[in-house]
C-alpha cells in the first residue's frame, strides 16, 4: 500500500513538472524553449503548438484522474476533467501523429511515435466508451493503459538526457530510441498492473 501510493505520488508530482516545464515557451519562444525541434518550428509550427498544449493538459487532467477516491467524492469534477483529458488527447494524439510523419530521428523515431500517437487515441476511447456504458471497472482499466501512454512525455525527458549526455548522441540520434523506449515499457507496466 505505502509503494502504491509512493508510485502514485511520484507519478503525479512528475506529470504536473513536466506540463508545467512545457509551457516555458510561452516566456522564452518556441526557438529558445525547443531548439533540438526546429524543423517541427519551421514547417510544422501550428502543430508543434497544439501538440504541446493538449499533451500538457492531457498530462495535468490524466494524473488529477489518476486518484480514485477523487472519482467517488466529486464524480461531477472527475467526469469533466475526464472530458477534458479526452479532448486533450484527442488534439494530443492527432497533432502527435503528424509529427511524427516528419521525425526528426527519420523513418524509425517516426514509426515509434506514430504508434504511440494511435495506441493513446485507441485506449482514450475504449476507456471513454466503457464509462460511457457504466463499465467503471474496465474503464479504469484502459484509462491505466491510456494514462501510461500519456506518461510518455515524462518517460521521454528521463531518458533523454541519458542518450545525450552518456551516449554522447544528437537530439536526432537519440529520438530513435525514445520514440519507443518512451511508452512501450509505461505500457507493458500499465498492463501488468491490471492484471495483477
Amino acid at each position: 500500500m505505502i509503494r502504491n501510493r509512493i508510485l502514485f505520488y511520484t507519478a503525479v508530482f512528475l506529470s504536473f513538472m513536466v506540463a508545467l516545464a512545457s509551457f516555458r515557451f510561452l516566456g522564452m519562444g518556441l526557438d529558445l524553449a525547443f531548439a533540438e525541434m526546429s524543423g517541427h518550428i519551421l514547417n510544422r509550427k501550428t502543430v508543434f503548438i497544439a501538440h504541446i498544449i493538449a499533451a500538457s493538459l492531457a498530462l495535468t487532467f490524466g494524473a488529477i484522474n489518476l486518484w480514485e477516491r477523487r472519482s467517488k467524492k466529486f464524480r461531477t469534477l472527475h467526469r469533466w476533467t475526464g472530458r477534458a483529458y479526452g479532448v486533450s488527447v484527442l488534439v494530443g494524439g492527432v497533432s502527435g501523429f503528424v509529427m511524427a510523419t516528419g521525425a526528426e530521428g527519420g523513418i524509425i523515431a517516426g514509426f515509434g511515435f506514430g504508434i504511440l500517437a494511435v495506441l493513446w487515441l485507441v485506449t482514450t476511447v475504449q476507456a471513454i466508451r466503457l464509462a460511457m456504458a457504466g463499465n467503471f471497472k474496465a474503464h479504469r482499466r484502459w484509462m491505466m493503459r491510456s494514462f501510461a501512454l500519456t506518461f510518455a512525455a515524462v518517460t521521454l525527458r528521463i531518458y533523454l538526457p541519458g542518450f545525450i549526455i552518456f551516449g554522447e548522441m544528437t537530439y536526432m540520434q537519440a529520438s530513435v530510441w525514445v520514440a519507443w523506449l518512451c511508452w512501450v515499457p509505461n505500457l507493458a507496466f500499465a498492463e501488468w498492473w491490471v492484471r495483477r
